[in-house]
């Protein structure tokens, strides 16, 4: 079931030097909740800068959504050592408010209470506020309240030169994003290994379903539970993060020109199901249209070709004018082991796995194989630590057991992991496959096994708060190791006066203004 990736691996252990210097970045998302675990009502703290502006705090869907986001970063320790003193800042500037550590929700009682993410009075800043009221519209709040960690990856481009034989980034940005779209394709076919690994979303709370059947054969405990007993992430499941009126869109992820066309059509087609809500109702503003997708980000897609956007840019006009820059990876659930939802082996993990998956060949999918690819993900999503799980090749066209597929697999990681580990002169990424082969054969392992043992003890909300007040007590006590007091002081009135400008700037009335980004 693996491609043979012999030859490619040979080739990286040739030049190791060609993966030296590969940048990361990682955005977490988490609920503000009170010390009983409901959903924080205040609204986002002014303490912690302009939502709309600040560089490292922002918020997601709801004012009650965070989102962190750490610079692009060479080094590992770096960059996750940044991502902790953002929540060292955020956790003594909460109060009394913990930050959930789970990427399920609990104790909501009523999504449409949720308050959605305020951004002032600039055109900007109403437009994503409108544009969060389209999702809840589409989809329901308290799907959008789902916390996840995405992880932002790119190669040098000495890797290029030596592997493409491009000689800059403009002149080979169709080289360049052909490379990143193998990565996708392989990512598509193989990525179900990161929710078997990293899944820890395996149970969901009632209130969760808010009073509506599910078709999914749930184990209940006597605490509101709702559980699936061999689940990794439930978050990735068609009850999370996901869109079925996306599901048909055929966007494919063979070259440049048709993804970004794919897109811009989704884009401007109108929407039956989405017309039935309407524009507008009572004066109120309902979406930002009703075509299937309002703007690009709302495709909900595991993993995202991206490029930084310059002034007024749309993301696939990005794409167009640069190609590919970096690769988005969404697919992993907040880590409930760790203070900042994620760490040092999962970070080298996907390092390991996106450089298989640019080597590894990738035939180019149709839109029907790209939806077959679905299967294999599902059935790790609702069943992957089940006995004797196996996997399909393509539209199931073969079998295979996924602890034989996933031990393959990491026999490439290792050679993979010896390259790099021999670039940096230690065994950081040898030691990160040793710990997490294991996992074939005994799936209680898992992320997703562990955290079920202790729900079913204690409850999604007995675990969450206990996780949350021991996190806090940490993150408050710990000292910053990179920013400081006046450097986030420093970017807090920066943010605001950001913010200030923008909306002085702002003339135009906000529906004039609206109908032209259409």
């Amino acid at each position: 079931m693996i491609p043979d990736v012999s030859q490619a691996l040979a080739w990286l252990e040739k030049h190791p030097q060609v993966v030296k210097g590969i940048r990361r970045g990682l955005e977490r998302e988490t609920l503000r909740v009170t010390p009983t675990g409901e959903l924080a009502t205040t609204g986002h703290p002014e303490s912690l800068g302009s939502a709309l502006t600040h560089n490292w705090i922002t918020t997601d869907f709801a004012e009650a959504l965070l989102e962190f986001i750490t610079p692009v970063d060479g080094d590992i320790d770096h960059m996750l050592t940044f991502m902790r003193d953002i929540h060292r800042h955020v956790a003594r500037e909460l109060g009394e408010e913990r930050m959930w550590p789970l990427s399920m929700p609990c104790y909501i009682d009523d999504g449409q209470n949720i308050e959605l993410a305020q951004y002032g009075s600039s055109n900007t800043g109403r437009m994503k506020t409108l544009y969060r009221e389209g999702l809840k519209n589409r989809y329901g709040a308290l799907m959008q309240t789902i916390s996840g960690v995405h992880y932002n990856f790119s190669l040098p481009l000495e890797f290029w030169q030596a592997r493409l034989g491009v000689k800059d980034a403009q002149s080979g940005k169709e080289e360049i994003s052909a490379g990143y779209f193998r990565l996708i394709r392989n990512y598509y076919r193989f990525g179900w290994i990161i929710p078997y690994l990293f899944g820890a979303s395996p149970a969901i709370c009632s209130s969760f379903l808010q009073g509506k059947e599910s078709s999914l054969p749930f184990e209940k405990t006597e605490c509101g539970m709702n559980y699936l007993p061999y689940a990794t992430s439930l978050r990735l499941s068609d009850l999370g993060y996901t869109s079925k009126a996306q599901s048909n869109l055929g966007i494919t992820f063979n070259d440049l020109a048709t993804y970004v066309a794919g897109l811009k059509k989704a884009i401007k087609t109108p929407s039956e199901e989405f017309a039935m809500i309407g524009l507008e109702k009572d004066g109120k503003r309902l979406q930002i249209n009703a075509n299937v997708l309002q703007i690009e980000n709302e495709l909900y897609a595991p993993i995202r070709p991206k490029r930084v956007t310059g002034k007024d840019e749309s993301p696939s006009d990005a794409l167009l004018r640069g190609g590919i820059e970096y690769i988005e990876v969404r697919s992993l659930d907040i880590n409930p082991f760790s203070p900042i939802g994620m760490d040092e082996q999962q970070i080298r993990f996907l390092d390991l796995f996106m450089i298989w998956c640019v080597l590894a060949d990738a035939p180019e999918m149709s839109s029907d194989e790209l939806l077959c690819t679905r299967t294999n993900w599902n059935r790790v999503i609702l069943e992957g630590r089940k006995p004797g799980l196996t996997l399909g090749i393509g539209c199931e066209t073969a079998q295979h057991l996924l602890s034989k597929v996933g031990k393959d697999l990491f026999a490439d990681l290792r050679r993979v992991a010896e390259t790099l580990d021999g670039i940096a002169g230690n065994n950081e990424y040898q030691r990160v496959c040793d710990q997490l082969v294991v996992c074939f054969d005994d799936p209680e392992l898992t992320y997703s096994a562990r955290i079920l043992r202790s729900m079913i003890d204690n409850g999604i909300g007995g675990t969450g708060l206990a996780l949350a007040e021991q996190y806090r007590q940490i993150l408050i006590q710990e000292q910053l190791e990179i920013l400081t007091p006046d450097a986030l002081q420093q970017e807090h009135d920066a943010s605001w006066q950001r913010q200030r400008e923008r909306e002085a700037s702002d003339t135009e009335p906000f529906d004039t203004w609206l109908a032209k980004q259409a």
